[in-house]
């Protein structure tokens, strides 16, 4: 089961997403909030998987609210809660503030409701969730500004080619389900080589991951994503 905590300040946007979530028999809504500082408190409490928050409320706002809960020290098993970004705008200050925080991801509230119950189930599970419609605009922005992230290149010959190929794949926003289907190998394997570069890289999740991709020049905006394996060219 998946502990969701909501937090918007409009009572009937958390109502609405409180129903839609309710529905799903893998999904548990344990808390709704209406401010950063409440969901700070409240997650300390709770200890919810994932937290849905919205970025721009009066007092304490989602970015700095998302920057004290991934402060917070492990929990009991040393899990963190993942927090998973809600905005109005495609792209915005406070969209790179809250990645650089430690979000897993962002959704337009404008978003579809499957999408919302699909986000919350990636990030659940350890992966980013960036909204398809602006995720390489954000990443290609996000790579080129202030504070890089970008990995030596001896931190990456620690990769192996296929750790760099599924570097790749995470660049251009596919899911590990994705990715396994594209290089023809099993789901676990790729959750493996995340894991791998990840640690080799010293990063904090596949957000990061993605922007030293960009950083790097493993990737380049507007870049097709490399042919599936086994396809041939006519």
């Amino acid at each position: 089961m998946i502990r969701v905590l909501l937090c918007d300040d409009q009572p009937l946007v958390r109502a609405g997403f409180a129903m839609l979530l309710r529905v799903e028999p893998d999904i548990e809504v344990v808390c709704e909030v209406g401010d950063g500082a409440s969901a700070v408190e409240q997650t300390r409490l709770q200890r919810p998987d994932v937290v849905v928050m919205d970025v721009r409320m009066p007092g304490m706002d989602g970015v700095e609210a998302t920057k004290q809960i991934l402060a917070e020290a492990d929990g009991p098993d040393g899990s963190r809660p993942k927090v998973l970004i809600l905005t109005t705008y495609h792209v915005s200050e406070a969209v790179y503030a809250a990645l650089r925080a430690g979000a897993s991801g962002f959704l337009l509230k404008d978003a579809a409701p499957d999408e919302l119950v699909a986000a919350i189930r990636a990030v659940a599970d350890d992966e980013a969730w960036l909204d398809p419609a602006v995720a390489h605009q954000l990443i290609a922005e996000f790579a080129a500004r202030p504070e890089p992230l970008a990995a030596s290149p001896e931190e990456l010959k620690r990769l192996t080619s296929r750790e760099r190929e599924v570097l790749v794949l995470i660049a251009h926003g596919l899911s590990n389900v994705e990715i396994a289907t594209h290089l023809v190998v099993g789901e676990a394997t790729v959750k493996s080589h995340v894991s791998r570069i990840i640690f080799k890289l010293g990063l904090r999740d596949r957000v990061q991951a993605a922007v030293v991709a960009y950083q790097s020049g493993l990737v380049r905006p507007g870049q097709a994503p490399p042919p599936a394996a086994g396809w041939r060219s006519s």
